[in-house]
């Protein structure tokens, strides 16, 4: 079991680095909606574009974007296998015995495929190049207007932020888990599904246990240092929009409109 790169922050100065948070933010959440456009394999290819150019500019290593995709493989192949035999339209292509392969089927498990692909990549980019501290903050600030409706919105970003940051940790604490129990003769790869389910519950329970120590150690450690999330509060680091951000929105909202009129014509 690899370490997943998903919410792993590594440290550099490229552009997408120095980029404001609200602005990745509001950059992935934009991407979001146009990617599940039907603007066929131009408008993603347009996409996978803006998606590589963004990789190159930020300096992240193609093999730590591959980290973040290979544990959403299975995932991936469960969806095109399951669109691919209960899909009805367009024509037959393939035809063995009472089970038919449409053309469309094949058509939107690519669609799927590309999409999930371009999202993966375009959200570990954001958590690669961005702080968990820096994500707390952009996220406290953009649900700001919702305060005047009494909403949690230090809290939500705090807990957002945690989650974050823990992410990574509970991830390792799996993969020893797993080499613990392999040395007890715990087989995760071969033997009967019912071996396969036991081998998995004797994973996440001992995972739940440590993740609950972990909260229960962080809650112990907030509560000694008198923390209350009503507390008015002073911030460390100010986030400021430069004249970049403004620009960086501008290409994002160009290329994603841009992909969305597509689709519509």
């Amino acid at each position: 079991m690899d370490n997943m790169t998903f919410g792993k922050y590594i440290p550099g100065n490229s552009i997408i680095h120095r980029l404001d948070p609200r602005l990745k933010i509001c950059a992935v959440f934009i991407f979001l909606i146009s990617v599940f456009f039907d603007a066929g394999f131009i408008g993603y290819g347009i996409l996978a574009i803006y998606v590589l150019l963004c990789s190159l500019v930020s300096k992240i290593k193609l093999s730590h974007i591959l980290k973040a995709i290979k544990p959403m493989v299975f995932m991936m192949l469960f969806l095109m296998i399951f669109n691919i035999f209960l899909m009805k339209t367009g024509d037959v292509i393939i035809k063995i015995g009472s089970i038919s392969i449409y053309s469309g089927a094949l058509l939107q498990t690519a669609y799927i495929f590309i999409r999930l692909v371009l999202i993966i990549t375009l959200t570990t980019l954001m958590t690669s190049t961005t702080k968990p501290l820096e994500l707390t903050l952009a996220i406290e600030s953009l649900l700001n207007p919702l305060k005047r409706f009494r909403f949690p919105v230090h809290e939500l970003a705090m807990m957002i932020s945690i989650a974050l940051r823990f992410i990574p940790d509970l991830l390792d604490e799996a993969k020893r888990i797993m080499k613990a129990q392999a040395s007890r003769g715990a087989d995760f790869n071969e033997g009967s599904f019912m071996e396969k389910i036991k081998s998995i519950i004797s994973l996440i329970i001992p995972l739940f246990i440590s993740a609950f120590q972990r909260a229960e150690e962080l809650a112990n450690a907030m509560e000694s240092r008198n923390y209350n999330p009503e507390a008015t509060r002073t911030k460390y680091k100010v986030l400021t929009w430069t004249h970049l951000d403004t620009l960086s929105m501008l290409i994002t909202l160009g290329v994603c409109c841009g992909v969305i009129i597509m689709s519509f014509m």
